[in-house]
């Protein structure tokens, strides 16, 4: 495998495009789940298609932070990030919501929240790469706090469907010195990272 990782681009829709395939990633999301603030009827009406053309506008407008993993020039990986005010998503939630959620303070907590890699290179260790290079690059633009929401095992110790396993396991943020804060619900716990401090990684 000839792993290259890098930043999004603007001009990185076909890549895109290829790397997600006609589901979109999964189920017509498009990287489009956290960025819609309802779920339910407002999150069917634009699964598919419209989320297709809204995440290639932002995309193309470069208003979308990522991250790209290529074997040689294949896109086989994506990890998604921004700032927290970027996905309202993430405030209806109750085990996401935090002291500082909603405040002026938000826009200083940066978001990690949405992994993708193809078929043939996942369980490869290409996740804790992505996540590690978006948390470099969140370090550049002087972010302080990075939360991640990683999907847990199931009480028997199984990993859970592919489907709901999209913001990335724990053992990947665990690695990084990512730090659980809060968890309110079983299967939805809240990390985050503080940059201003020593981690296992040197940022």
């Amino acid at each position: 495998m000839q792993l290259m990782i890098r930043e999004l681009k603007r001009t990185d829709w076909l890549h895109i495009q290829r790397l997600f395939g006609p589901r979109g990633a999964c189920g017509g999301c498009w990287c489009m789940h956290w960025r819609v603030p309802k779920g339910g009827k407002q999150w069917e009406a634009v699964r598919g298609e419209p989320n297709r053309r809204a995440f290639k506008r932002l995309v193309e407008s470069g208003k979308v932070s990522g991250i790209l993993a290529f074997d040689g020039k294949k896109p086989i990986g994506w990890c998604s990030f921004g700032e927290r005010i970027d996905f309202p998503r993430l405030d209806r939630m109750k085990a996401y919501r935090s002291g500082d959620s909603g405040s002026e303070k938000s826009h200083r907590v940066w978001s990690i929240n949405c992994f993708f890699l193809a078929k043939g290179y996942r369980g490869k260790g290409i996740s804790v790469l992505l996540a590690e290079v978006a948390v470099r690059a969140i370090h550049r633009r002087r972010g302080r706090i990075v939360e991640a929401y990683p999907a847990t095992l199931t009480r028997d110790g199984n990993k859970l469907p592919e489907a709901f396993t999209f913001t990335g396991p724990e053992t990947v943020f665990q690695r990084l010195g990512f730090k659980e804060i809060q968890r309110l619900a079983p299967s939805r716990p809240l990390y985050r990272l503080d940059l201003g401090v020593s981690t296992p990684v040197e940022w």
